[in-house]
C-alpha cells in the first residue's frame, strides 16, 4: 500500500478520538501501579485491544453512516472516507471486520492474565462497537453513543485494565472509570453538537438532535466538572496528594465549554473535537501518575 493510501486509511481511523482508547489504559495502569501489581506487557495488550476497538467503530461508523445518509453533501465536520469516493463500502466493511479480527486475537493474549471473564469482556466490547451505527438498532441513531461511550471506553475500559494487571476488581476501579467515560463522551458531544442538523435529516437521534444544543453544552460543562471532582474524591479517600494532579487542567476545561457555547462555524468545533481529546489524554496520563505515585 502506498504512503498515500496508508495516510487515507490513517485519517478514516479519526485520530482525534483515540485518547479514548489511550487514557483508560493509563489511567487502570495507574491504579495497578498504586497496589503495587502493575505489569507492562498486559498494560500493552490493554491498550492495543482497547485501540483496534476504537478505530473499528470508527471504520463501521464511516461505512454506515454512509449507508444510512448521515454522510451527505451538507455535512460539514472532517470528510468521510466512504461518503468522498475515497474508499469503496466494501473496503471499509472488510477493514472494520478485520480490525475487530484483530482486537480479539489482541484480547484471546489478555486471558492469561483475567481468565475467561475477559472473553465475555472483550466480545461485548467489540459487538458494542459494531453495534455503534449498524446493525438492526444503531445505538448512536437511538441516542445511546453517549452512554456507550461512557461505559465501555471508561468503566470497562479501566476496570478491565485493572483486572487483568490485579487479578481483582474494586469500587476504586468504578470511580477511576467515571472521569474518563464522561470525558471520552464530551468528545462524542462536540462531534453530534457540530452534526446536529444533518444528524436530524438522517434520522440519527443523538442526545443533541433529541434535546438541543443547549442540553449539549450543560452535559459537556456537567461531564468535565465531575470529572475534575473525582480525583479530589480519591484524595478525601485518602490516596496521596498526587491524585490531584488532574485538578490543574480545570482553566482548560472551563475555555473548552466556553467554546462550545461561542463556537459559530464548523471549523471551530473541529478543532475543539482535537482540543477534547487531548484533553481527556491530559487528564488520563496525570491522573495515572498521580494514583502511581
Amino acid at each position: 500500500m502506498s504512503g498515500a493510501g496508508l495516510a487515507l486509511w490513517w485519517e478514516a481511523a479519526r485520530p482525534r478520538t483515540l485518547p479514548a482508547a489511550l487514557a483508560p489504559v493509563a489511567v487502570g495502569s495507574g491504579l495497578a501501579a498504586h497496589e503495587g501489581r502493575f505489569q507492562p506487557a498486559a498494560a500493552l495488550l490493554c491498550l492495543g485491544f482497547a485501540g483496534l476497538v476504537q478505530v473499528g467503530t470508527n471504520y463501521v461508523n464511516d461505512y454506515a453512516d454512509h449507508r444510512r445518509g448521515a454522510d451527505t453533501a451538507e455535512r460539514v465536520g472532517p470528510r468521510r472516507a466512504v461518503a468522498a469516493g475515497l474508499i469503496s463500502p466494501a473496503a471499509m466493511r472488510r477493514a472494520a471486520v478485520l480490525t475487530f479480527v484483530l482486537a480479539f486475537a489482541t484480547g484471546l493474549g489478555l486471558v492469561a492474565w483475567g481468565g475467561p471473564w475477559l472473553l465475555v469482556i472483550g466480545v461485548a466490547s467489540i459487538l458494542s462497537g459494531a453495534a455503534y451505527t449498524s446493525g438492526p438498532y444503531p445505538l448512536a441513531y437511538h441516542g445511546l453513543g453517549d452512554l456507550f461511550v461512557f461505559l465501555f471506553f471508561g468503566l470497562v475500559a479501566v476496570g478491565g485494565t485493572v483486572l487483568v494487571q490485579t487479578g481483582v476488581w474494586g469500587w476504586p476501579a468504578f470511580w477511576a472509570g467515571v472521569p474518563v467515560g464522561l470525558l471520552a463522551a464530551n468528545i462524542l458531544v462536540v462531534n453530534n453538537y457540530r452534526d446536529v442538523e444533518t444528524d436530524a435529516k438522517a434520522g440519527k437521534r443523538t442526545l443533541v438532535v433529541r434535546w438541543g444544543r443547549g442540553a449539549a453544552r450543560f452535559q459537556f460543562a456537567l461531564s468535565a466538572a465531575v470529572a475534575l471532582a473525582v480525583p479530589v474524591g480519591f484524595w478525601l479517600a485518602g490516596y496521596g496528594a498526587s491524585v490531584l494532579l488532574p485538578v490543574v487542567l480545570a482553566p482548560v476545561a472551563f475555555l473548552h465549554g466556553r467554546r462550545l457555547a461561542r463556537a459559530s462555524a464548523p471549523a471551530e468545533l473541529i478543532a475543539l473535537l482535537g482540543s477534547t481529546g487531548r484533553l481527556l489524554a491530559g487528564f488520563g496520563i496525570l491522573f495515572a501518575a498521580g494514583l502511581a505515585a
